[in-house]
Protein backbone atom coordinates (compact mmCIF):
# COMPACT_ATOMS: atom_id res chain seq x y z
CA UNK A 1 0.00 0.00 0.00
CA UNK A 2 1.08 3.25 -0.92
CA UNK A 3 2.20 6.13 2.15
CA UNK A 4 2.23 9.20 2.39
CA UNK A 5 5.05 9.87 4.67
CA UNK A 6 6.43 13.26 4.49
CA UNK A 7 5.77 16.56 2.98
CA UNK A 8 7.98 19.60 2.82
CA UNK A 9 6.33 22.63 2.40
CA UNK A 10 8.52 26.44 1.60
CA UNK A 11 7.12 29.91 1.20
CA UNK A 12 3.03 28.90 0.87
CA UNK A 13 0.95 31.27 2.73
CA UNK A 14 1.87 31.58 6.24
CA UNK A 15 4.50 28.70 6.07
CA UNK A 16 8.17 29.90 5.65
CA UNK A 17 10.01 26.34 5.94
CA UNK A 18 8.33 23.18 7.38
CA UNK A 19 8.28 19.50 7.43
CA UNK A 20 5.26 18.03 7.74
CA UNK A 21 5.99 14.03 9.15
CA UNK A 22 2.88 11.70 9.26
CA UNK A 23 2.24 8.37 10.19
CA UNK A 24 0.98 5.13 8.51
CA UNK A 25 -1.95 5.17 10.58
CA UNK A 26 -4.10 7.80 11.72
CA UNK A 27 -2.25 11.26 11.99
CA UNK A 28 -4.21 14.61 13.17
CA UNK A 29 -3.22 18.11 12.43
CA UNK A 30 -4.44 20.52 15.08
CA UNK A 31 -3.03 24.27 15.97
CA UNK A 32 -4.57 27.47 16.84
CA UNK A 33 -7.12 29.14 14.00
CA UNK A 34 -5.40 30.46 11.36
CA UNK A 35 -2.13 28.62 12.38
CA UNK A 36 -2.08 27.44 9.03
CA UNK A 37 -3.56 24.04 9.55
CA UNK A 38 -5.37 24.18 6.14
CA UNK A 39 -1.70 24.71 4.31
CA UNK A 40 -1.49 21.25 4.45
CA UNK A 41 -4.70 20.47 2.38
CA UNK A 42 -3.79 22.87 0.09
CA UNK A 43 -0.01 21.60 -0.11
CA UNK A 44 -1.70 18.06 -0.76
CA UNK A 45 -3.69 19.92 -3.13
CA UNK A 46 -0.76 21.05 -5.19
CA UNK A 47 1.12 17.88 -4.99
CA UNK A 48 -2.37 16.15 -6.61
CA UNK A 49 -2.11 18.26 -9.23
CA UNK A 50 -4.88 20.92 -7.87
CA UNK A 51 -4.60 24.30 -9.20
CA UNK A 52 -1.78 26.90 -8.98
CA UNK A 53 -2.67 30.01 -7.71
CA UNK A 54 0.18 32.71 -7.54
CA UNK A 55 -1.54 34.28 -4.21
CA UNK A 56 -0.90 31.43 -2.36
CA UNK A 57 3.14 32.32 -2.86
CA UNK A 58 4.84 34.01 0.36
CA UNK A 59 5.11 37.61 0.37
CA UNK A 60 8.27 38.01 -0.90
CA UNK A 61 9.04 35.07 -2.03
CA UNK A 62 9.86 33.91 -5.75
CA UNK A 63 8.16 30.72 -5.58
CA UNK A 64 6.48 28.09 -3.25
CA UNK A 65 7.86 24.56 -3.17
CA UNK A 66 5.97 21.65 -1.75
CA UNK A 67 7.73 18.46 -2.07
CA UNK A 68 6.36 14.60 -0.78
CA UNK A 69 7.54 11.76 -0.48
CA UNK A 70 5.42 8.55 -0.68
CA UNK A 71 6.18 4.63 -0.32
CA UNK A 72 5.30 2.41 -2.97
CA UNK A 73 5.43 -1.01 -3.49
CA UNK A 74 6.36 -2.52 -7.00
CA UNK A 75 3.27 -3.02 -9.20
CA UNK A 76 1.50 0.04 -7.50
CA UNK A 77 -0.28 2.39 -9.87
CA UNK A 78 1.60 5.15 -9.24
CA UNK A 79 5.02 3.56 -9.30
CA UNK A 80 4.10 2.60 -12.79
CA UNK A 81 2.76 5.41 -13.92
CA UNK A 82 5.58 7.05 -12.30
CA UNK A 83 8.26 4.73 -14.72
CA UNK A 84 5.93 5.38 -17.60
CA UNK A 85 6.56 9.05 -17.28
CA UNK A 86 10.43 8.65 -16.78
CA UNK A 87 11.16 8.65 -12.85
CA UNK A 88 13.18 6.89 -10.82
CA UNK A 89 11.61 5.14 -7.56
CA UNK A 90 14.62 5.03 -5.26
CA UNK A 91 14.53 2.81 -1.96
CA UNK A 92 10.74 2.22 -2.31
CA UNK A 93 10.49 6.25 -2.53
CA UNK A 94 8.52 8.25 -5.28
CA UNK A 95 9.30 11.92 -4.53
CA UNK A 96 6.63 14.55 -6.18
CA UNK A 97 7.33 18.19 -6.18
CA UNK A 98 5.44 20.94 -7.40
CA UNK A 99 6.95 24.55 -7.75
CA UNK A 100 4.38 27.39 -8.18
CA UNK A 101 6.21 31.15 -9.25
CA UNK A 102 5.00 34.36 -7.40
CA UNK A 103 4.17 35.23 -11.76
CA UNK A 104 1.58 32.30 -11.34
CA UNK A 105 4.06 29.86 -13.94
CA UNK A 106 3.79 26.14 -12.28
CA UNK A 107 6.31 23.21 -12.77
CA UNK A 108 5.84 19.56 -11.66
CA UNK A 109 8.44 16.94 -10.87
CA UNK A 110 7.69 13.03 -10.31
CA UNK A 111 11.02 10.86 -9.46
CA UNK A 112 13.07 13.65 -10.59
CA UNK A 113 11.70 14.03 -14.22
CA UNK A 114 9.87 17.16 -14.92
CA UNK A 115 6.37 15.89 -15.77
CA UNK A 116 3.16 17.89 -17.13
CA UNK A 117 0.90 18.89 -14.48
CA UNK A 118 -1.92 16.31 -15.43
CA UNK A 119 0.35 13.23 -14.81
CA UNK A 120 0.02 14.22 -11.04
CA UNK A 121 -3.60 14.87 -11.76
CA UNK A 122 -3.97 11.50 -12.72
CA UNK A 123 -2.20 9.78 -9.84
CA UNK A 124 -4.67 11.71 -7.58
CA UNK A 125 -7.44 9.52 -7.96
CA UNK A 126 -5.60 6.54 -7.36
CA UNK A 127 -3.55 8.24 -3.88
CA UNK A 128 -5.57 9.90 -1.85
CA UNK A 129 -9.36 10.87 -0.96
CA UNK A 130 -9.59 14.26 0.16
CA UNK A 131 -12.65 15.57 1.93
CA UNK A 132 -13.57 18.76 3.61
CA UNK A 133 -16.88 21.36 3.69
CA UNK A 134 -16.66 21.59 0.23
CA UNK A 135 -17.11 17.76 -0.53
CA UNK A 136 -19.90 17.72 2.00
CA UNK A 137 -21.26 20.64 -0.16
CA UNK A 138 -21.13 18.39 -3.45
CA UNK A 139 -22.60 15.32 -1.17
CA UNK A 140 -25.62 17.51 -1.34
CA UNK A 141 -26.33 17.42 -5.28
CA UNK A 142 -28.17 14.55 -6.74
CA UNK A 143 -25.75 14.28 -9.54
CA UNK A 144 -22.64 13.49 -7.00
CA UNK A 145 -25.11 11.07 -5.10
CA UNK A 146 -25.86 9.43 -8.36
CA UNK A 147 -21.64 9.36 -8.66
CA UNK A 148 -21.12 8.00 -5.23
CA UNK A 149 -23.78 5.32 -6.04
CA UNK A 150 -22.40 4.13 -9.10
CA UNK A 151 -19.13 3.91 -7.53
CA UNK A 152 -20.09 1.61 -4.66
CA UNK A 153 -21.87 -0.82 -7.21
CA UNK A 154 -19.13 -1.22 -9.16
CA UNK A 155 -18.67 -3.48 -11.91
CA UNK A 156 -22.84 -4.07 -11.58
CA UNK A 157 -23.27 -0.62 -13.03
CA UNK A 158 -19.90 0.18 -14.45
CA UNK A 159 -20.91 -2.54 -17.23
CA UNK A 160 -24.34 -1.71 -18.32
CA UNK A 161 -23.39 2.14 -17.81
CA UNK A 162 -20.34 1.73 -20.23
CA UNK A 163 -23.02 0.49 -23.15
CA UNK A 164 -25.16 2.98 -22.19
CA UNK A 165 -22.61 5.63 -22.60
CA UNK A 166 -21.95 4.50 -25.89
CA UNK A 167 -25.28 3.57 -27.15
CA UNK A 168 -26.54 7.30 -26.08
CA UNK A 169 -23.47 9.04 -27.86
CA UNK A 170 -24.44 7.35 -31.02
CA UNK A 171 -28.10 8.26 -30.59
CA UNK A 172 -27.19 11.91 -30.08
CA UNK A 173 -24.85 12.01 -33.56
CA UNK A 174 -27.88 10.29 -35.37
CA UNK A 175 -30.49 12.92 -34.30
CA UNK A 176 -28.25 15.82 -34.89
CA UNK A 177 -27.69 14.74 -38.32
CA UNK A 178 -31.30 13.51 -38.74
CA UNK A 179 -32.02 17.11 -37.55
CA UNK A 180 -29.84 18.65 -39.81
CA UNK A 181 -31.39 16.83 -42.60
CA UNK A 182 -35.34 17.39 -41.96
CA UNK A 183 -34.69 21.12 -40.82
CA UNK A 184 -32.99 21.83 -44.23
CA UNK A 185 -35.28 19.82 -46.25
CA UNK A 186 -36.86 23.15 -47.85
CA UNK A 187 -33.31 24.27 -49.00
CA UNK A 188 -32.39 20.86 -50.41
CA UNK A 189 -35.28 20.90 -52.23
CA UNK A 190 -34.78 23.54 -53.60
CA UNK A 191 -30.84 23.37 -54.24
CA UNK A 192 -31.64 20.00 -56.12
CA UNK A 193 -34.57 21.82 -58.46
CA UNK A 194 -31.81 24.94 -59.35
CA UNK A 195 -29.37 21.95 -60.15
CA UNK A 196 -31.82 19.87 -62.08
CA UNK A 197 -32.74 22.92 -64.03
CA UNK A 198 -28.95 23.71 -64.51
CA UNK A 199 -28.37 20.33 -65.58
CA UNK A 200 -31.00 19.94 -68.29
CA UNK A 201 -30.06 23.38 -69.55
CA UNK A 202 -26.37 21.76 -70.40
CA UNK A 203 -27.70 18.78 -71.30
CA UNK A 204 -30.03 20.49 -73.72
CA UNK A 205 -26.75 22.21 -75.73
CA UNK A 206 -24.76 19.20 -75.12
CA UNK A 207 -21.50 20.94 -75.38
CA UNK A 208 -18.19 19.73 -75.91
CA UNK A 209 -14.78 20.65 -74.37
CA UNK A 210 -13.12 23.26 -75.90
CA UNK A 211 -15.58 23.46 -78.47
CA UNK A 212 -16.19 27.48 -77.75
CA UNK A 213 -12.58 28.00 -78.31
CA UNK A 214 -12.56 25.86 -82.31
CA UNK A 215 -15.91 28.09 -83.15
CA UNK A 216 -14.57 31.46 -81.92
CA UNK A 217 -11.87 30.80 -84.60
CA UNK A 218 -14.23 29.55 -87.56
CA UNK A 219 -16.25 32.25 -86.87
CA UNK A 220 -13.47 34.79 -86.86
CA UNK A 221 -12.46 32.98 -90.15
CA UNK A 222 -16.09 32.92 -91.93
CA UNK A 223 -16.27 36.45 -90.75
CA UNK A 224 -13.34 37.67 -93.20
CA UNK A 225 -13.49 34.82 -95.80
CA UNK A 226 -13.23 37.28 -98.53
CA UNK A 227 -10.14 39.13 -97.07
CA UNK A 228 -8.33 35.73 -96.43
CA UNK A 229 -9.14 34.45 -99.86
CA UNK A 230 -7.70 37.47 -101.41
CA UNK A 231 -4.42 37.53 -99.72
CA UNK A 232 -3.67 33.82 -100.25
CA UNK A 233 -4.38 34.40 -103.92
CA UNK A 234 -2.04 37.26 -103.70
CA UNK A 235 0.72 35.35 -101.70
CA UNK A 236 0.42 32.69 -104.29
CA UNK A 237 0.81 34.22 -107.11
CA UNK A 238 4.00 36.37 -105.40
CA UNK A 239 5.46 33.25 -105.24
CA UNK A 240 4.47 30.42 -107.85
CA UNK A 241 3.14 33.23 -110.33
CA UNK A 242 0.41 34.09 -112.00
CA UNK A 243 -0.83 32.17 -115.12
CA UNK A 244 -2.56 35.15 -116.76
CA UNK A 245 0.62 37.28 -116.41
CA UNK A 246 3.46 35.69 -118.43
CA UNK A 247 5.78 39.00 -118.10
CA UNK A 248 5.72 39.09 -113.80
CA UNK A 249 8.47 38.15 -111.55
CA UNK A 250 7.80 35.79 -108.66
CA UNK A 251 9.65 34.64 -106.10
CA UNK A 252 10.14 30.86 -107.03
CA UNK A 253 11.50 31.92 -110.66
CA UNK A 254 14.17 34.27 -108.97
CA UNK A 255 14.96 31.78 -106.44
CA UNK A 256 15.67 28.97 -109.07
CA UNK A 257 17.74 31.00 -111.11
CA UNK A 258 19.79 31.63 -108.21
CA UNK A 259 20.27 28.55 -107.81
CA UNK A 260 21.26 27.91 -111.29
CA UNK A 261 24.17 30.41 -111.74
CA UNK A 262 25.57 28.98 -108.31
CA UNK A 263 25.40 25.40 -109.21
CA UNK A 264 27.65 26.17 -112.51
CA UNK A 265 30.67 26.78 -110.66
CA UNK A 266 29.88 25.33 -106.90
CA UNK A 267 32.53 22.63 -107.69
CA UNK A 268 35.23 25.05 -107.29
CA UNK A 269 34.57 26.15 -103.52
CA UNK A 270 32.56 24.25 -100.98
CA UNK A 271 31.28 27.44 -99.06
CA UNK A 272 29.69 28.34 -102.56
CA UNK A 273 28.25 25.10 -102.62
CA UNK A 274 26.73 25.15 -99.24
CA UNK A 275 25.40 28.63 -99.99
CA UNK A 276 23.66 26.94 -103.73
CA UNK A 277 22.21 23.74 -100.86
CA UNK A 278 20.78 26.44 -98.85
CA UNK A 279 18.56 28.21 -101.74
CA UNK A 280 17.73 25.14 -102.71
CA UNK A 281 16.23 24.42 -99.57
CA UNK A 282 14.39 27.67 -100.03
CA UNK A 283 13.26 26.59 -103.39
CA UNK A 284 11.78 23.84 -101.74
CA UNK A 285 10.03 25.65 -98.79
CA UNK A 286 8.73 28.30 -101.07
CA UNK A 287 7.10 25.36 -103.36
CA UNK A 288 5.46 23.95 -100.17
CA UNK A 289 4.04 27.39 -98.79
CA UNK A 290 3.20 28.28 -102.31
CA UNK A 291 0.84 24.82 -102.34
CA UNK A 292 -0.69 25.31 -99.39
CA UNK A 293 -1.76 28.82 -100.02
CA UNK A 294 -3.53 26.89 -102.95
CA UNK A 295 -4.66 24.82 -101.16
CA UNK A 296 -5.98 27.15 -98.36
CA UNK A 297 -8.11 29.31 -100.71
CA UNK A 298 -9.78 25.93 -102.27
CA UNK A 299 -10.68 24.97 -98.80
CA UNK A 300 -11.92 28.37 -97.67
CA UNK A 301 -15.89 28.31 -97.54
CA UNK A 302 -16.94 31.71 -97.24
CA UNK A 303 -20.98 30.24 -97.09
CA UNK A 304 -22.92 32.87 -95.10
CA UNK A 305 -25.02 29.99 -93.49
CA UNK A 306 -21.83 28.30 -92.50
CA UNK A 307 -21.16 31.12 -90.59
CA UNK A 308 -24.81 32.32 -88.82
CA UNK A 309 -25.01 28.24 -87.24
CA UNK A 310 -21.80 28.93 -85.62
CA UNK A 311 -22.72 32.25 -84.41
CA UNK A 312 -25.98 30.55 -83.50
CA UNK A 313 -24.16 27.60 -81.41
CA UNK A 314 -21.84 30.33 -80.02
CA UNK A 315 -24.99 32.05 -78.39
CA UNK A 316 -25.69 28.99 -77.06
CA UNK A 317 -22.72 28.07 -75.27
CA UNK A 318 -22.11 31.67 -73.99
CA UNK A 319 -25.42 31.02 -72.17
CA UNK A 320 -23.73 28.29 -70.50
CA UNK A 321 -20.60 29.96 -69.70
CA UNK A 322 -22.99 33.12 -68.20
CA UNK A 323 -24.00 30.63 -65.49
CA UNK A 324 -21.88 27.95 -64.80
CA UNK A 325 -18.03 28.68 -65.50
CA UNK A 326 -15.69 31.01 -67.32
CA UNK A 327 -15.68 28.33 -70.52
CA UNK A 328 -17.17 25.33 -71.50
CA UNK A 329 -14.55 23.38 -69.81
CA UNK A 330 -15.84 24.95 -66.40
CA UNK A 331 -19.15 24.37 -67.31
CA UNK A 332 -18.80 20.87 -67.72
CA UNK A 333 -16.79 20.33 -64.67
CA UNK A 334 -20.13 22.45 -63.09
CA UNK A 335 -22.19 19.49 -64.54
CA UNK A 336 -20.27 16.92 -63.39
CA UNK A 337 -20.07 18.26 -59.49
CA UNK A 338 -23.65 19.44 -59.81
CA UNK A 339 -24.83 15.41 -60.76
CA UNK A 340 -22.59 13.98 -57.62
CA UNK A 341 -24.16 16.77 -55.59
CA UNK A 342 -27.77 16.44 -56.88
CA UNK A 343 -27.29 12.39 -56.61
CA UNK A 344 -26.34 12.77 -52.85
CA UNK A 345 -29.80 15.04 -52.64
CA UNK A 346 -31.89 12.66 -53.60
CA UNK A 347 -30.28 10.19 -51.61
CA UNK A 348 -31.11 12.59 -48.02
CA UNK A 349 -34.65 11.17 -48.05
CA UNK A 350 -32.88 7.69 -47.97
CA UNK A 351 -30.76 8.67 -45.64
CA UNK A 352 -33.45 9.83 -43.50
CA UNK A 353 -34.99 6.42 -43.49
CA UNK A 354 -31.91 5.23 -42.60
CA UNK A 355 -31.34 7.77 -39.61
CA UNK A 356 -34.41 7.47 -38.14
CA UNK A 357 -34.49 2.97 -38.45
CA UNK A 358 -31.50 3.73 -36.72
CA UNK A 359 -32.78 6.32 -34.00
CA UNK A 360 -35.49 4.19 -32.97
CA UNK A 361 -33.06 0.81 -32.92
CA UNK A 362 -30.87 2.91 -30.74
CA UNK A 363 -33.93 4.28 -28.46
CA UNK A 364 -34.97 0.70 -27.92
CA UNK A 365 -31.52 -0.12 -27.09
CA UNK A 366 -31.11 2.74 -23.88
CA UNK A 367 -33.99 1.29 -22.65
CA UNK A 368 -33.02 -2.02 -22.52
CA UNK A 369 -29.57 -0.88 -20.69
CA UNK A 370 -31.23 1.72 -19.19
CA UNK A 371 -33.35 -0.48 -17.02
CA UNK A 372 -30.72 -2.61 -16.79
CA UNK A 373 -28.93 0.53 -15.09
CA UNK A 374 -32.05 1.04 -12.85
CA UNK A 375 -32.00 -2.12 -11.41
CA UNK A 376 -28.30 -2.70 -11.14
CA UNK A 377 -28.65 0.64 -9.03
CA UNK A 378 -31.59 0.13 -6.87
CA UNK A 379 -29.71 -3.44 -5.78
CA UNK A 380 -26.51 -1.33 -4.84
CA UNK A 381 -28.65 1.57 -2.91
CA UNK A 382 -30.16 -0.85 -0.44
CA UNK A 383 -26.57 -2.74 -0.07
CA UNK A 384 -25.17 0.61 0.11
CA UNK A 385 -27.79 2.49 2.47
CA UNK A 386 -27.65 -0.54 4.76
CA UNK A 387 -24.04 0.01 5.04
CA UNK A 388 -24.19 3.67 5.64
CA UNK A 389 -26.61 3.02 8.10
CA UNK A 390 -24.75 1.01 10.22
CA UNK A 391 -21.79 2.79 10.19
CA UNK A 392 -23.75 5.59 11.35
CA UNK A 393 -25.18 3.71 14.54
CA UNK A 394 -21.31 3.80 15.87
CA UNK A 395 -21.46 7.48 14.77
CA UNK A 396 -23.53 8.31 17.99
CA UNK A 397 -26.72 8.31 15.46
CA UNK A 398 -28.12 5.15 16.19
CA UNK A 399 -31.66 5.68 15.51
CA UNK A 400 -30.57 7.46 11.93
CA UNK A 401 -31.75 5.73 8.58
CA UNK A 402 -30.07 6.48 4.92
CA UNK A 403 -32.08 5.08 2.21
CA UNK A 404 -31.75 6.04 -1.87
CA UNK A 405 -34.65 7.32 -3.63
CA UNK A 406 -34.34 6.11 -7.31
CA UNK A 407 -36.93 7.80 -9.70
CA UNK A 408 -37.41 8.72 -12.83
CA UNK A 409 -39.41 12.05 -14.47
CA UNK A 410 -41.71 11.28 -16.97
CA UNK A 411 -41.41 12.24 -20.79
CA UNK A 412 -43.83 14.83 -22.34
CA UNK A 413 -44.00 12.43 -25.16
CA UNK A 414 -42.33 9.53 -26.52
CA UNK A 415 -40.13 11.41 -28.78
CA UNK A 416 -38.20 13.16 -26.16
CA UNK A 417 -37.98 9.68 -23.53
CA UNK A 418 -36.98 6.19 -23.41
CA UNK A 419 -39.06 2.98 -21.90
CA UNK A 420 -38.73 2.23 -18.14
CA UNK A 421 -40.66 0.30 -16.33
CA UNK A 422 -43.50 0.46 -18.98
CA UNK A 423 -43.17 4.69 -18.94
CA UNK A 424 -41.79 6.87 -21.14
CA UNK A 425 -39.09 8.74 -19.08
CA UNK A 426 -36.48 11.30 -19.44
CA UNK A 427 -33.15 10.45 -20.40
CA UNK A 428 -29.11 11.66 -20.07
CA UNK A 429 -26.12 10.38 -20.77
CA UNK A 430 -26.12 8.38 -17.00
CA UNK A 431 -29.51 7.10 -17.64
CA UNK A 432 -32.67 8.13 -16.64
CA UNK A 433 -32.43 7.87 -12.91
CA UNK A 434 -32.46 10.71 -10.54
CA UNK A 435 -30.90 9.52 -7.24
CA UNK A 436 -31.15 11.31 -4.18
CA UNK A 437 -29.77 10.47 -0.33
CA UNK A 438 -32.05 10.67 2.13
CA UNK A 439 -32.12 10.96 5.72
CA UNK A 440 -34.35 9.87 8.73
CA UNK A 441 -32.72 11.16 11.79
CA UNK A 442 -34.46 9.74 14.47
CA UNK A 443 -37.45 6.92 14.57
CA UNK A 444 -40.41 8.62 13.25
CA UNK A 445 -38.84 11.10 11.22
CA UNK A 446 -39.86 10.71 7.57
CA UNK A 447 -36.81 10.73 4.95
CA UNK A 448 -35.57 13.93 3.84
CA UNK A 449 -32.92 15.02 0.93
CA UNK A 450 -30.13 15.32 3.20
CA UNK A 451 -29.69 18.47 1.82
CA UNK A 452 -33.11 19.70 4.32
CA UNK A 453 -32.90 16.82 6.59
CA UNK A 454 -29.19 17.15 8.67
CA UNK A 455 -27.83 19.42 10.33
CA UNK A 456 -23.97 20.30 9.73
CA UNK A 457 -22.74 17.91 12.17
CA UNK A 458 -25.32 15.13 10.68
CA UNK A 459 -23.93 15.56 7.65
CA UNK A 460 -20.41 15.44 8.74
CA UNK A 461 -21.36 12.25 9.97
CA UNK A 462 -23.08 10.93 6.71
CA UNK A 463 -20.16 11.94 4.84
CA UNK A 464 -17.28 10.10 7.12
CA UNK A 465 -20.08 7.00 7.32
CA UNK A 466 -19.71 7.28 3.17
CA UNK A 467 -16.19 7.52 3.07
CA UNK A 468 -15.75 4.23 5.52
CA UNK A 469 -18.16 2.05 3.47
CA UNK A 470 -16.01 3.40 0.40
CA UNK A 471 -13.21 2.23 2.07
CA UNK A 472 -14.51 -1.30 2.50
CA UNK A 473 -15.27 -1.57 -1.45
CA UNK A 474 -13.44 1.17 -3.51
CA UNK A 475 -10.35 1.54 -1.10
CA UNK A 476 -7.41 4.12 -2.21
CA UNK A 477 -4.39 3.79 0.31
CA UNK A 478 -5.19 7.63 2.09
CA UNK A 479 -7.56 9.44 3.28
CA UNK A 480 -7.49 13.67 4.12
CA UNK A 481 -10.32 14.93 6.02
CA UNK A 482 -10.16 18.61 6.44
CA UNK A 483 -12.40 19.94 8.92
CA UNK A 484 -14.76 17.68 8.22
CA UNK A 485 -15.65 16.75 12.25
CA UNK A 486 -17.40 20.47 11.87
CA UNK A 487 -20.63 20.90 13.95
CA UNK A 488 -20.23 17.73 15.90
CA UNK A 489 -19.05 17.80 19.32
CA UNK A 490 -19.37 15.56 22.76
CA UNK A 491 -20.15 11.85 21.92
CA UNK A 492 -20.62 12.30 18.44
CA UNK A 493 -17.23 13.47 18.45
CA UNK A 494 -15.61 10.95 20.45
CA UNK A 495 -17.50 8.41 17.53
CA UNK A 496 -16.27 10.15 14.97
CA UNK A 497 -12.36 10.21 16.03
CA UNK A 498 -13.32 5.78 17.07
CA UNK A 499 -14.52 5.97 13.38
CA UNK A 500 -11.36 7.58 11.71
CA UNK A 501 -9.13 5.07 13.92
CA UNK A 502 -10.90 1.97 12.39
CA UNK A 503 -10.72 3.57 9.11
CA UNK A 504 -6.95 4.24 9.87
CA UNK A 505 -6.50 0.16 10.41
CA UNK A 506 -6.78 -0.41 6.49
CA UNK A 507 -5.57 2.65 5.33
CA UNK A 508 -3.80 6.54 5.82
CA UNK A 509 -5.79 8.44 7.43
CA UNK A 510 -4.63 12.16 7.81
CA UNK A 511 -7.56 14.61 9.64
CA UNK A 512 -7.36 18.36 9.98
CA UNK A 513 -9.38 18.65 13.41
CA UNK A 514 -10.37 20.96 16.22
CA UNK A 515 -11.74 18.53 18.14
CA UNK A 516 -9.35 16.87 21.04
CA UNK A 517 -12.05 14.45 21.05
CA UNK A 518 -10.82 13.22 17.37
CA UNK A 519 -7.47 14.19 17.79
CA UNK A 520 -6.93 12.03 21.03
CA UNK A 521 -7.80 9.29 18.62
CA UNK A 522 -4.40 9.46 16.40
CA UNK A 523 -1.74 6.96 16.13
CA UNK A 524 0.21 10.43 15.42
CA UNK A 525 -0.98 14.20 16.43
CA UNK A 526 0.82 16.79 14.40
CA UNK A 527 0.81 20.78 16.06
CA UNK A 528 1.37 23.74 13.43
CA UNK A 529 2.30 27.26 15.46
CA UNK A 530 2.99 30.20 14.16
CA UNK A 531 5.91 32.62 15.13
CA UNK A 532 5.83 36.35 16.87
CA UNK A 533 6.36 36.85 13.07
CA UNK A 534 3.13 35.24 11.75
CA UNK A 535 5.07 32.36 10.33
CA UNK A 536 5.05 29.05 10.36
CA UNK A 537 9.29 28.04 10.10
CA UNK A 538 10.80 24.49 10.24
CA UNK A 539 9.96 24.49 14.09
CA UNK A 540 6.29 25.43 13.95
CA UNK A 541 5.44 21.87 12.93
CA UNK A 542 5.65 19.46 15.40
CA UNK A 543 5.17 15.40 16.55
CA UNK A 544 3.52 16.14 20.60
CA UNK A 545 4.18 12.97 22.41
CA UNK A 546 3.42 12.51 26.22
CA UNK A 547 3.20 15.83 28.46
CA UNK A 548 3.05 17.78 25.18
CA UNK A 549 0.55 16.01 23.82
CA UNK A 550 -1.82 16.43 26.78
CA UNK A 551 -0.79 20.01 27.16
CA UNK A 552 -2.45 21.00 23.60
CA UNK A 553 -5.64 18.54 24.44
CA UNK A 554 -5.89 20.62 27.28
CA UNK A 555 -5.83 23.89 25.22
CA UNK A 556 -8.12 22.33 22.90
CA UNK A 557 -10.63 21.36 25.39
CA UNK A 558 -10.89 24.37 27.61
CA UNK A 559 -8.36 27.01 25.78
CA UNK A 560 -5.97 26.52 28.87
CA UNK A 561 -2.98 24.80 28.50
CA UNK A 562 -2.78 24.58 32.50
CA UNK A 563 -5.97 24.15 33.23
CA UNK A 564 -6.34 20.91 36.01
CA UNK A 565 -9.55 19.73 34.17
CA UNK A 566 -9.02 20.04 31.10
CA UNK A 567 -5.64 17.78 31.82
CA UNK A 568 -8.08 15.32 33.13
CA UNK A 569 -10.30 15.24 30.81
CA UNK A 570 -7.52 15.34 28.14
CA UNK A 571 -6.14 12.31 30.01
CA UNK A 572 -9.32 10.75 30.33
CA UNK A 573 -9.80 10.92 26.39
CA UNK A 574 -6.17 9.34 25.66
CA UNK A 575 -7.08 6.41 27.90
CA UNK A 576 -9.96 5.84 26.15
CA UNK A 577 -8.61 5.70 22.50
CA UNK A 578 -5.64 3.27 23.95
CA UNK A 579 -8.20 0.94 25.27
CA UNK A 580 -10.11 1.27 21.78
CA UNK A 581 -6.68 0.79 19.85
Amino acid sequence: MSVLEEMRIRSLGVIDDAVVELSPGFTAVTGETGAGKTMVVTSLGLLLGGRADPALVRVGAKAAVVEGRITVSPGDSAAVRAEEAGGEIEDGALIISRTVSAEGRSRAHLGGRSVPVGVLTELADELVAVHGQTDQQGLLKPARQRQALDRYAGGGVEGPRTKYAAAYRRLRAVVTELGELTTRARERAQEADLLRFGLDEVAAVEPLPGEDTELAAEAERLGHAEALASAAALAHAALAGDPEDQEGVDATTVVAAAGRSLDAVRAHDPALAALADRIGEISILLADVAGELAGYADQLDADPLRLAAVEERRASLTALTRKYGQDITSVLAWAEDGASRLTELEGDDDRIGELTAERDALRGELSVLGQELTDARTEAAARFAAAVTEELSSLAMPHARVSFAIRQTEAPDEESGIDIGGRSVLYGPSGADEVELLLAPHPGAQPRPIAKGASGGELSRVMLAVEVVFAGSDPVPTYLFDEVDAGVGGKAAVEVGRRLAKLARSAQVVVVTHLPQVAAFADRQLLVEKTVDGSVTRSGVTVLEGEDRVRELSRMLAGQEDSETARAHAEELLETARADG
